[in-house]
């Protein structure tokens, strides 16, 4: 079939009640392109000043009821053939009428669906869409609202390749030393499904090619097919290739798939589509082997919104948070807690990053008073076969997973769930693995009195939990590692290929014993705990890797990984921050991009950074405790630019896995201090603020490996602007993202000048999205003005033709500066 983009020309408001209207239009609708977050532009504070329903979970925005819709010509020439939409993802349980007449549903916010529109079309005239859309108490964390992926329009004959009736397979493959990328041979099998919808029987050629990345033809077949009225038929071809590249995430090697239908001669219909070539091996002794080498998972978990963009599905902006991450040490990502875009998922094929893709955040039971729960037991099966259907020619996929944290594994009836789930994805793919996140402690939660019975006699014998337990991290994984969730898990765990835990490490050494084929992945884990977590990954053959909360921050869940430090009145962390709170604050890598200290610390952590890193605690919170729970990192920033604490007492930490580091401050030692992996890769330097130059130098038996420098921003704060990239395209869903800095003469940044900074675009684009990481802000992503945080803004332009897009700033006591796009 024909895809056309089907993205431009919407408009969109909250729904109002259609007697309200009776008398004329009570709101307006506004113009808006695809794909768009209807949320992200809310108000976050109701009117009356209460917080909004949806609460720190939602970060304080609002839900409610959305429309959309457009018009649009349908010539004559296409009546009697078949029209769809297609719709990639709306958030959520969307309704879709066509001139009024109702055409289709789906209550699942991240599936996308196929709605047939041909019987409610007028041709040689205008047509309209309407598309409604909820939100509301039925997620943990943001959500947005509304059509946020793009939309294509199908048009096709009543003969055609069904959308994703393209199915490519690896059937067999040899490689020349192992893992290289060169392939010795391939056996690839494409199995096309075509669809005959007329009252004739249809007789067809199916001709099918078989392209390497630079578009030369590898091998091809033609075969015939005949496809009753009213029937569909599956073509397959075996195909031999000599030679072949193997997908790996190092080469991620591409071939092109085109498979075409005719009838004597005469087109009827064509697809395509991109695959690799690799091979997939799991045992408990090597563990997960692609292209036949071992490859541990370093994981990132990752939520669908975009920063300043809201939960809107740019390809670019997908494409780019792949490249920062891999750029960062990750080499895979679970998709956390639903199906992943098309756009993320192409950008990982190319990129070379492993793919965890995720069904359900719930099953049966509820987590918020309106969730996917009440949609489940209906829905679940055309959800899995939607999410198997985009993923399955998708090489970075290489395993799925069917929950997340889903209180019923720990019961019976739960794992029966588990088992129909896990045997329907492999009744539809049996190419890759199968897992669950487990939360073992959700999972008993209604046996926890038994436990704390337990704990009781165990501390009256001089042990317990209370005695093991630092934090809430603790608590999780004695919950984890007890008798109790090992009989109740047993099950649910054993009905998968990997066993997916949730902060569970404690499991890792006890499951080798206890149950010695299980493969486990810890598919969610502190970010605090990488150092013990990867040394486990790495000394089990069983463990297969680890996915950290989180390698990229989000919107909602507000405040769980923000520093907190005891008081009083507060001698605890609290999880959740208060209005104007907006983001989690636990990822590696902030909502503009910017990494972390958290990430190079992993970084070295995995050993892929020789230099050491230095990050410097805020001064202000000098001598206080630190009480943020196990997701929270430090307070600290890779800045030596403190004005105002010039001589004050302030706490530098140190990363390194050496054996030694030395400070230096303006040349002068503070001294050598261990670190390395028996001191957890960190240690820390208590010293007096004195601006100038912070050097760290690491040793290893006393000779140096590396060294990393800090340098004080000094005189007056200019701004700068710069683009990610100096070229972008028209079309494809591209973006130009545009980073503001404050910085002295030199180039250094000054985090500590943070002033208002405004943008205005002109030229061949708009603004989409402007924002900075600000944890707690009342500043909108939509508006031509924002806060620097710690020196930096970000803003997001999308090109509305070809030319010259031109992003002017101003800021106070800076000169203006400009940053030049241009558009093809």
């Amino acid at each position: 079939m024909i895809r056309t983009s089907f993205n431009d020309d919407w408009q969109t408001r909250r729904k109002v009640n259609p007697f309200a209207e009776l008398s004329g239009p009570v709101a307006p609708f506004e113009p808006v392109t695809l794909p768009h977050d209807a949320m992200i532009g809310q108000d976050r504070l109701a009117p009356d000043g209460e917080v909004t329903m949806e609460g720190g979970a939602g970060a304080y925005f609002p839900g409610g009821v959305f429309e959309y819709r457009k018009t649009f010509f349908v010539p004559e020439e296409l009546r009697g053939k078949r029209v769809q939409f297609e719709f990639e993802g709306v958030y959520r349980d969307a309704t879709v009428h066509v001139n009024g007449d109702y055409a289709g549903q789906r209550p699942y916010g991240y599936s996308h669906f196929v709605v047939d529109a041909d019987p409610y079309l007028r041709y040689g005239a205008d047509n309209e869409i309407r598309v409604e859309a909820r939100a509301h108490q039925d997620s943990r964390w943001y959500t947005g609202a509304g059509i946020y992926r793009p939309v294509r329009m199908l048009t096709g004959d009543l003969v055609r390749i069904v959308p994703d009736g393209i199915r490519v397979t690896t059937l067999d493959v040899e490689s020349e030393g192992e893992g290289e990328g060169e392939g010795e041979r391939a056996v690839v099998e494409v199995a096309t499904r075509v669809r005959n919808d007329s009252i004739a029987i249809r007789t067809l050629d199916v001709a099918v090619n078989l392209r390497d990345a630079s578009g030369n033809t590898v091998t091809g077949d033609v075969t015939k097919v005949t496809v009753l009225p009213g029937e569909d038929a599956v073509v397959r071809s075996r195909l031999y290739v000599r030679e072949a590249r193997l997908w790996d995430v190092e080469s991620p090697h591409l071939y092109g798939c085109q498979v075409a239908l005719s009838a004597e001669g005469d087109p009827v219909d064509s697809d395509s589509v991109r695959f690799g070539i690799r091979s997939l091996r799991l045992d408990p002794e090597q563990g997960l082997r692609l292209n036949g080498r071992t490859v541990k998972l370093r994981g990132a978990c990752v939520h669908h919104d975009n920063g300043p963009l809201g939960a809107a599905t740019h390809a670019r902006a997908e494409e780019r948070r792949v490249e920062l991450l891999k750029d960062a040490g990750f080499n895979a990502i679970r998709m956390s807690h639903h199906p992943m875009s098309r756009a993320m998922l192409d950008a990982c094929d190319r990129l070379g990053m492993l793919v965890v893709d995720e069904t359900f955040d719930v099953w049966t039971s509820a987590k918020n008073g309106f969730d996917y729960s009440l949609h489940f037991p209906e829905w679940w099966e055309r959800d899995v076969e939607a999410m198997v259907a985009k993923d399955y020619n998708h090489p970075s996929v290489i395993m799925y997973s069917i929950g997340n944290e889903i209180p019923e594994t720990g019961s019976a009836v739960g794992a029966a769930w588990g088992r129909r789930l896990a045997e329907k994805v492999r009744s539809l793919d049996s190419t890759r693995y199968v897992t669950n996140a487990v939360n073992g402690f959700l999972a008993v939660m209604s046996e926890l009195a038994a436990l704390r019975a337990q704990q009781t006699q165990d501390s009256a014998a001089g042990g317990g939990i209370n005695s093991q337990m630092a934090d809430a991290g603790d608590m999780i994984n004695y919950v984890s590692a007890s008798d109790l969730v090992t009989r109740r898990t047993a099950e649910s765990f054993a009905v998968l290929d990997v066993a997916g835990m949730n902060y569970a490490e404690a499991r890792y050494a006890l499951d080798r014993e206890l149950f010695p084929n299980r493969i486990i992945l810890g598919t969610e884990t502190f970010p605090t705990r990488i150092d013990g977590n990867w040394k486990l990954v790495r000394e089990h053959g069983h463990v297969i890797g680890d996915f950290t909360w989180t390698g990229w921050d989000y919107l909602g869940e507000v405040g769980i990984g923000r520093p907190q430090f005891a008081t009083p009145e507060n001698p605890r962390p609290e999880h959740t921050a208060p209005f104007p709170h907006l983001l989690a604050g636990c990822g590696d890598i902030d909502i503009t991009g910017h990494r972390r200290p958290a990430s190079y610390y992993r970084e070295i952590v995995f050993g892929l950074r020789t230099e050491p890193y230095i990050a410097v605690r805020r001064p202000e919170h000098h001598g206080l405790t630190p009480i943020g729970g196990p997701w929270a990192w430090s307070d600290s920033l890779a800045s030596w630019t403190w004005p105002g604490w010039e001589g004050k007492p302030i706490t530098v930490e140190v990363y390194s896995d050496a054996d030694e580091v030395e400070l230096l401050g303006n040349g002068n030692s503070f001294g050598r201090r261990p670190v390395g992996a028996e001191h957890r890769f960190r240690t820390e330097f208590e010293v007096v603020y004195v601006p100038g130059e912070l050097v760290a130098v690491a040793y290893r038996d006393g000779v140096e490996t590396g060294r990393t420098s800090l340098q004080w921003a000094n005189g007056p704060v200019r701004l700068t602007a710069g683009a990610d990239r100096p070229v972008v395209r028209a079309t494809g869903g591209d973006l130009a993202y545009v980073t503001f800095t404050l910085t002295d003469a030199a180039g250094t940044l000054h985090p500590a000048a943070d002033r208002p900074v405004s943008v205005e675009v002109s030229g061949a684009g708009e603004l989409v999205g402007f924002g900075s990481a600000a944890p707690s802000s009342e500043e909108r992503f939509d508006a031509a003005e924002r806060h620097t945080y710690e020196g930096r803004a970000l803003a997001v332009v999308r090109p509305t033709g070809t030319g010259k897009i031109r992003v002017l700033a101003t800021a106070p006591d800076c000169d203006p500066v400009e940053a030049v796009i241009t558009v093809e």
